[in-house]
Order: structure tokens, then C-alpha cells, then sequence
């Protein structure tokens, strides 16, 4: 794999972390990505367009196992090379109801990160928004700078013409703005704490603080519309120009109840709605989804605008999928690529090892190859459930040994298992019994 070696131990650690305890990495995955150059170009041009006020939408297409989660934090590092911020929410029947967009903003805001900032950002997004509006009016010259009253004062009318379409549909936002900034200023420090608590959609905010910010009640399904569009306002007057927002496993609303179900599509067609009528400069939204939630009568066709809006042909041959579809749809792993991605985790891996050339020697490109075929084998055959499975295997059982344990040889001293406890729900019904099932290298 090339450019490993630059790459830092901090970064590198989390990687190889991340895959020990059979986990998509949150960072990184540009070090291993397989199979996604082809879309780099085409997102690379609508992260462009959402940087210069515009926005974008895609709907990614893949049956489970298929890298779903892996791609759209791939995305996010590249947005956020951008300069995005991204927050990745995990759609659920009970605690991220789609039909609930306001527990969807909560997420988000929940989740929310910057190219700086780990989750949450939000406090620190709207800290250094204030300082942005006070170094306008201090360079302008007009306030000076030890007069903290009219400088204040100044703070709080250059944001209300900030967020003046904001405020025309959810005027509460910029208040409990104002509210923050005013208690913060004041020193008031829980006043403060309980604003921004209330900004990010948090429910029970303490109703002094409330009052001390003239708002009201918690936040719902229309005012998060608004919040969202506050937030992409705040972003870029902070120098971040646009959010990549990832809702992820969009599918479980096949799950829920008909009526359920009706109201979270709804949502869903409203946002893009939304979208279309540019009411959020600067949101790039991405959802991740099956086929079957796509294509079924359980999911996006029960509802005629949405599906319409969804529609992406899918009949050619997938070598000519157009990365610039509204759908994007992921083949999957087959047994090379599956190789090629534990051979670029492998030398990945080998960059900080004590005893790279060991590694080198005894898990050679065939020894992968292999490995990738029996984890295989052992969920039935089914490549696109095995990635992340073989590359724990390959990390944990066989690099690690590997590098702590000279006398170590996977292929005489390491007897493949797969045990029912370390499968998850997709893999699992892969396999015919949840006991140990021995698996022979070839």
C-alpha cells in the first residue's frame, strides 16, 4: 500500500484500534478504502458546490455488509478536508425516529464535528461565531474594544442581520442566541451551559434559563427546519462552509408501524423538499439504505413523490453506475477486493510494528488471500458480510501474534474459529449453528 509510511502513529493507531474490536474507524479510512476512487471525483465536485452556498443529496445503495458506514465516514473525512462540518446520526424505531425531526436535529447536534472539534462541537461552533461577529465590528472600528456594553450591543444586532431568514420562520433560535451571549458575556455560566443545552434540542432545559432568553417549551418537528438553517448559517460565518449530514440505516423504517413508517418518509420528502427550494445553503445530505428499502413496497415506494425523487435506473451493467446518480450503489466485496483490502490493512499495520519484516515474511499476499477465503467460507460463502469479521481476524488473531511472538506461524499455529459471540445479527444468520466452527486454511 503507498504513502503508509507517512502516515502518523496517532492516526495509524486509531485505525488498526478501530478493526482490533471489529469496528468501522471514524477516522482514517482513506489509508484502506477499496473499490471507491470512482466516486471521489463526482462528491469531490458536490462538496465544491456546497462550499460556494449551494447543497447536495445522495442516496447510498447496499445490502448489509456492503460498506454502507465505511463510505459515508470516508465522505466525511473528505468533507471535512473541506472544511465541513459532518455529523452521522443512526436512524432507530425508538430513540432517532425519522417522522421526529427534531430528535433527528438533537443527534446531530449531538454528533456534530468539525475538522477540529471531536462531538459535540456545538458550543465550541457557536463560541467562535460570536468571536467572528466581534472581530468584524472591531476591525470596522466603530466599537472600542474596552467598551464590553456597546460592543455587546453590537455583537447582538450584527447577528440578528445574520440570521434574518432565520428568524422570519423560527425567531427562537436567534433568541436563545442572543440569551447565550448575553448570559456568557454576564458571566452566567449555567444560564449559559443551559442555552446552548437548549439550542441542540435537548429537552429539559431548566425554565429560567428559558425565560431568561424569552424562549419557550422544547423544540419540534418544524422549528428543527429552522435550527438546522440557523446552524448552517452559524457554520459558515465561522469558517466552516457547509455540514455533511449522514443518516445512516434509514432502512429500519421498514421495521416500524404503517403509520410510523408513512410519517418518517414523509419527513424524509419534505427535507429533500427543502433542498430543492434552497432553504439550506450549504447541507450535504447523504442517506444509506438497502435495496429492499429502496425498491420494496415496505419502504421508499409506498410513498409515489418520494420514490420519484429516489428514482435511479439500475438495469446496466453496475461498471456504468454514474457517480453523479441520485442513488449510488455499492457492489459489495468480492474475494479479490476483500484480499486487497486486508493487504492494504496489513502493510497499514506493518508501518509501526515492532517487527515489520516478520510481518512481511509470514503474512505474505497469499497468506491474505487465504485468510480472506476461509472467513468466507465460514459465513457461508457470503463475501459481503466478511469484511469486517476477516479483518478482525487478521488483525487481532494474526498481525498481533505475529509482531509480539517470534516463534509465531499462522499458518502452523493458528487454527481459524468463529465463534457465535463475536458475530453480529448480519453474520450470524449467516452461519449455519452459532457455536465454534473450525475452519481449515487452504
Amino acid at each position: 500500500m503507498t504513502g503508509t509510511t507517512e502516515v502518523s502513529a496517532a492516526r495509524r493507531r486509531e485505525v488498526i484500534d478501530a478493526l482490533r474490536r471489529g469496528t468501522v474507524p471514524q477516522a482514517g479510512l482513506d489509508l484502506f478504502a477499496v473499490g471507491l476512487d470512482r466516486f471521489s471525483g463526482a462528491l469531490d465536485d458536490d462538496i465544491a458546490t456546497v462550499t460556494r452556498g449551494g447543497s447536495a443529496f445522495h442516496a447510498i445503495r447496499g445490502e448489509y455488509g456492503s460498506g454502507k458506514t465505511f463510505f459515508a465516514r470516508w465522505l466525511a473525512e473528505r468533507a471535512k478536508r473541506a472544511g465541513l462540518a459532518t455529523a452521522e446520526v443512526q436512524i432507530s424505531e425508538t430513540e432517532t425516529p425519522l417522522h421526529r425531526l427534531e430528535t433527528v436535529y438533537r443527534r446531530l447536534t449531538e454528533r456534530l464535528t468539525t475538522p477540529t472539534h471531536r462531538p459535540s462541537a456545538l458550543r465550541a461552533v457557536v463560541d467562535s461565531w460570536f468571536y467572528t461577529l466581534e472581530e468584524e465590528i472591531l476591525d470596522a472600528g466603530e466599537v472600542a474594544e474596552d467598551d464590553e456594553a456597546a460592543l455587546g450591543r453590537a455583537v447582538d444586532e450584527l447577528m440578528e442581520q445574520r440570521l434574518a431568514d432565520v428568524a422570519r420562520t423560527t425567531p427562537a433560535f436567534s433568541a436563545a442566541l442572543r440569551g447565550y451571549h448575553g448570559a456568557r458575556t454576564s458571566g452566567d455560566a449555567a444560564t449559559a451551559e443551559a442555552l446552548i443545552a437548549w439550542l441542540g434540542g435537548q429537552k429539559s432545559v431548566a425554565a429560567s434559563a428559558r425565560r431568561a432568553a424569552g424562549v419557550r417549551g422544547d423544540l419540534d418537528h418544524f422549528g428543527a427546519m429552522g435550527f438546522l438553517q440557523g446552524l448552517l448559517t452559524v457554520l459558515r460565518d465561522c469558517g466552516h462552509p457547509g455540514l455533511l449530514l449522514v443518516l445512516d440505516e434509514i432502512e429500519t423504517l421498514q421495521r416500524v408501524r404503517g403509520d410510523v413508517r408513512e410519517k418518517g418518509l414523509n419527513a424524509l420528502r419534505q427535507l429533500l423538499d427543502e433542498i430543492d427550494t434552497a432553504r439550506f445553503p450549504g447541507l450535504f445530505l447523504v442517506i444509506t439504505g438497502t435495496p429492499a428499502f429502496y425498491d420494496g413496497q415496505q419502504g421508499v415506494q409506498r410513498l409515489a413523490p418520494l420514490a420519484q425523487r429516489l428514482a435511479t435506473d439500475f438495469t446496466t451493467d453496475p461498471r456504468f453506475d454514474s457517480p453523479r446518480a441520485v442513488q449510488l450503489r455499492l457492489s459489495g466485496f468480492d474475494l479479490p477486493r476483500l484480499g486487497e483490502l486486508g493487504r492494504g490493512v496489513r502493510d497499514l499495520y506493518a508501518g509501526a510494528a515492532r517487527n515489520p519484516d516478520r510481518i512481511a515474511m509470514r503474512v505474505d499476499d497469499a497468506y491474505v488471500d487465504q485468510l480472506a477465503h476461509a472467513v468466507t467460507g465460514g459465513l457461508g460463502g457470503k463475501v459481503g458480510v466478511a469484511p469486517r469479521l476477516f479483518l478482525r481476524k487478521l488483525v487481532a488473531d494474526v498481525l498481533d501474534r505475529v509482531d509480539e511472538f517470534a516463534d509465531f506461524d499462522p499458518r502452523a499455529h493458528y487454527a481459524l474459529t468463529v465463534s457465535g459471540a463475536e458475530l453480529n445479527e448480519v453474520e450470524r444468520n449467516a452461519t449455519a449453528d452459532a457455536d465454534d466452527i473450525p475452519l481449515d486454511l487452504p
